[in-house]
């Protein structure tokens, strides 16, 4: 290597100072014992291209953790050529006692096999990776004392991907993709290298060990959530190794394959050592695509042949429907939700346009950000339903699961995202049908009908769905404070993940404003509990009657073994508009009057009622004054023009037919008072509520005024925080608009171990943000409670594009049947009661409507990025994905790789000067 080269930016690291030229050396002092030894087990010779430097990461990896003896010591080993104790002391000309010991400890450390033969202990020596990098990195103790040899794993594959970007054959990487076997069951190409059954058949020994790849990354504070313990399996001389030197456990065969599964049914998949010899192998890892580091290769320097098996998975669009249950799993973002409908003008679905293949593969090409930037949808776009739901729940999936009668399925899919979906198959503002598609032809698809059908098929079973645990991390204490929707969900997905999680709620009543907040004639009491008995039953906690900051400190929690906290207590206040009397006798908040009506307390609200207000709150508020003996008349006054209301439109529909007076375009100005009490309200004509900014900025005409006579006013004009002593003695920071100031993403406040979301972060939002931001804070939660984790990396961004109606061609083939609907319920009975009148779709309903879903998305496959591992078949309820082989490579000898390598690479070379002079080529 020429040592007059520029320095680089190799090194990124905050605690060591990695070089990969001489320049980033920088005159340094260094061990040239330790150098020597990496050249020699890196086979790599001084001088070269390719040879080791001091501070490169080979040199990280062993300089901390051998002394000068060692190091002399393992120089007389050999690359796979199995020495005792004896020879190496004879070839070292050392006394063969301290050779022993030297030996001992270099295998101990990693930086050597040992098996014992014939009652011999045998050592000797392999490759960096997979090898000694991982057997290093398996030390539990050597990576706390030396955190260096973690930083060193993850350069060393910055320092030689992008040396093997287009040079590899297929199949030829140090590590491979080995197919889940049953994604290529009945696959007749299939050959027995390919199946994880053959290499735990093959072998008489077993050890499962932590992930090497997981254990660097937490080393260095960045794991992706997926935990590294019992990941990785040995097989043959490689468990024997791993037992004898204490880094993995023994295991049985038959654990082998349970622990394959759990890994295959929690989404991973796997990648093997693949220069033992062809078709065999000495590990199992169950992989993800945002830890493992040989999955790097593939998503960071997009040199996906590096690690392929020899399978690509191929969409049956006619069975798809677009659930992102494979975009999900998908190590490398191979797979992306697109359309399926027709356009009008032709889509370019493809993804990768340049490879490494046939093209110059520097930095600017990499993808860097890969474990921050994943798409869930191509850029141009997917289905509007799954885009527009703030959780995004996978509509076209559940809907035609039921149009198939798998209901239970079909709720299974929906939990996966939300896990009341009774809740709000009764409350959803249908944001999901707002955008359908099907509305462009005649009315959109009864989306929330549909998901409430299923959910009350579940309801009236004795036994409900109850979803699998995925671990147990019981361990570990995480409260919650509040049980509105927020505050369950968050319990809820933590303790799938198994959590010991306890919801502490102020009230003695369960759900929030769920509960409190929503009228019976929405939202019966009964549904919630079902919904909550779920949580309970999963081994949540619910702890009533307790007011944290009063009743019990956050400190008081953390002394008791808490290692996290939600907070998700809503917006329980209602606001006020500082009118002049409206501190008067007969005025009440919006929210304080929903709670008494919701606990069946006294209200005193009587006689004629102005309610003022404009959004859904206002009109709960409303419809449940209108259901009281004591109220004679409900009139509703707002700012806002009738089509422009905040409210729902069928919330107004439902409001006018039950004879409540709405009452547009009027401000309050004052409440009028005799002797402390109201009398009436006084309003002035509303022009305009925003302007030609789009800023809030209401415009009146000051002449034209009314007073309106009445016995009460409820204030509905938005909601507010009430903390109480919550935060006392804790450092959590709140916004100008009084929320609690959180990280965007993570949901994390300025107390690093409180965490905030639903209406008490975001502002008064729906049910459905409340959820979405439970799951955020679900996922933050368990990261930021495990050692190492990062909060950000590998994380779900959510990035849905909505597909371009207007390219959509006009000659959709469509079922002409019309919108399926509930029993209507006339407004005259619905105001006598509190009792949810509304109904329940019928069976032979729900396969008219589910027939009318257009299915307008698809998952869509980049063929370059796919690498064959399986995980997306496994997910897929449809049939709808499939391994298909298109490559018969099975490996290659190690001493034969460089020769294939260099006919590769000589290749490529000729490939790229044709492309430099063809006008036609392509830019990524």
């Amino acid at each position: 290597m020429n040592k007059k080269t520029e320095p680089t930016n190799f090194n990124k690291s905050t605690r060591f100072n990695f070089a990969l030229t001489w320049a980033d050396v920088n005159d340094r002092p260094y061990r040239q014992e330790i150098v020597d030894l990496a050249n020699k087990i890196g086979r790599t010779k001084a001088g070269t291209s390719r040879e080791v430097i001091p501070f490169g990461p080979e040199y990280y990896a062993l300089e901390p953790i051998l002394d000068a003896y060692q190091a002399k010591i393992a120089m007389h080993l050999e690359f796979r050529k199995k020495l005792s104790a004896e020879a190496v002391a004879k070839a070292a000309g050392e006394p063969l006692d301290l050779v022993t010991d030297a030996l001992s400890y270099i295998a101990w450390a990693g930086v050597a096999f040992v098996n014992t033969v014939d009652g011999i202990d045998l050592y000797w020596q392999d490759i960096f990776v997979p090898g000694h990098l991982e057997m290093i990195n398996n030390n539990k103790e050597l990576v706390a004392k030396h955190p260096e040899v973690a930083e060193a794993f993850y350069y060393f594959g910055g320092k030689k991907g992008p040396m093997a970007a287009g040079i590899m054959p297929i199949g030829s990487g140090p590590m491979r993709v080995l197919p889940i076997e049953r994604s290529i069951d009945g696959n007749s190409k299939k050959v027995t290298y390919e199946e994880v059954s053959h290499h735990l058949n093959e072998a008489n020994i077993f050890s499962v060990s932590d992930c090497s790849c997981r254990t660097s990354r937490e080393s260095m504070g960045e794991g992706c959530g997926h935990l590294k313990e019992d990941m990785c399996i040995q097989l043959g001389h490689a468990a024997e190794y791993y037992i004898k030197t204490g880094r993995g456990r023994e295991i049985t065969r038959a654990e082998a394959f349970e622990l394959i599964k759990k890994a295959e049914d929690n989404g991973l998949m796997h990648s093997i050592p693949n220069l033992d010899t062809p078709g065999h192998t000495h590990a199992i890892c169950n992989c993800c695509g945002c830890g493992c580091y040989a999955m790097r290769l593939a998503n960071e320097y997009l040199n996906t042949d590096i690690v392929r098996s020899n399978y690509k998975s191929v969409v049956d669009e006619s069975k798809c429907v677009a659930c992102g249950e494979c975009v999900d799993v998908c190590p490398t973002n191979a797979i992306k939700l697109g359309q399926k409908l027709c356009s009008k003008t032709p889509i370019d679905e493809t993804v990768t346009k340049v490879t490494p293949r046939n093209t110059e593969w520097l930095e600017d090409k990499w993808n860097s950000d890969y474990r921050i930037n994943r798409k869930n949808a191509l850029d141009s776009g997917t289905a509007p339903c799954i885009t527009k739901c703030p959780a995004h729940i996978p509509v076209q999936g559940y809907i035609k699961l039921a149009s198939q009668g798998r209901y239970t399925e079909a709720l299974e899919l929906i939990k996966k995202h939300n896990p009341l979906p009774a809740v709000c198959g009764r409350i959803c503002p249908r944001l999901c049908e707002e955008d359908c598609t099907r509305g462009d032809i005649d009315e959109a698809v009864a989306v929330d009908d549909i998901k409430k059908f299923i959910a009350q098929k579940d309801l009236e079973m004795a036994s409900r769905f109850m979803p699998v645990k995925r671990h147990d991390y019981s361990d570990k204490k995480i409260a919650i404070i509040g049980s509105g929707p927020s505050g369950l969900t968050c319990a809820y997905d933590l303790a799938i993940d198994g959590y010991d999680v306890t919801v502490f709620e102020k009230e003695s009543r369960l759900g929030g404003m769920l509960s409190l907040g929503i009228p019976s004639y929405r939202l019966e009491k009964d549904v919630l509990a079902a919904e909550i008995d779920v949580i309970r039953e999963m081994g949540v906690k619910f702890v009533t009657d307790v007011e944290i900051g009063q009743d019990i400190s956050f400190q008081d929690l953390r002394n008791s073994g808490f290692k996290a906290f939600y907070v998700a207590i809503g917006a329980q206040a209602g606001r006020t508009l500082g009118l002049d009397g409206e501190n008067a006798e007969g005025v009440f908040s919006g929210v304080d009057f929903l709670r008494r009506t919701n606990l069946a307390q006294e209200t005193n609200v009587k006689g004629k009622v102005v309610v003022i207000g404009g959004g859904n709150v206002a009109i709960d508020v409303a419809r449940s004054s209108v259901r009281l003996k004591s109220v004679a008349q409900t009139d509703l006054y707002c700012l806002e023009a009738r089509d422009h209301m905040p409210a729902h439109t069928e919330e107004v529909a439902e409001a006018l037919s039950e004879e409540i007076g709405i009452h547009n375009g009027w401000g309050p100005t004052r409440v009028v008072t005799e002797s402390g009490k109201v009398t009436g309200v006084e309003f002035k004509r509303c022009l305009s509520t925003f302007d030609a900014t789009g800023r809030f900025n209401p415009q009146f005409e000051e002449a034209d005024r009314m007073i309106v006579p009445c016995d009460n006013v409820i204030l509905s004009v938005g909601q507010t925080y009430a903390y109480g002593d919550l935060f006392a003695d804790e450092a959590v920071l709140l916004t100008s608009r009084n929320t609690v100031a959180v990280d965007p993403v993570t949901l994390q406040s300025s107390k690093n171990d409180i965490f905030s979301g639903g209406d008490v972060a975001s502002g008064p939002k729906l049910a459905i943000d409340a959820i979405a931001a439970g799951k955020e804070a679900a996922v933050s939660i368990h990261r930021f409670v495990q050692k190492g984790q990062s909060l950000v990396f590998g994380r779900d961004n959510h990035a849905y594009t909505m597909l371009d109606k207007d390219n959509l061609d006009e000659r959709i083939d469509y079922d002409g049947t019309e919108r399926q609907r509930i029993s209507h319920v006339d407004g005259k009975v619905s105001k006598t009661t509190f009792k949810d009148l509304r109904g329940v779709l019928t069976e032979a309903q729900i396969e008219k409507e589910t027939a009318r879903c257009l299915s307008c998305g698809a998952s869509k496959v980049d063929a370059y990025l796919c690498v064959g591992c399986g995980a997306c078949t496994l997910k897929c309820k449809f049939e709808a994905i499939q391994l298909e082989r298109v490559y018969d490579e099975m490996g290659y000898e190690i001493d034969d790789l460089q020769k294939a390598v260099l006919k590769k690479a000589i290749g490529r070379k000729a490939k790229i000067a044709l492309n430099k002079v063809n006008p036609f080529s392509e830019t990524r």
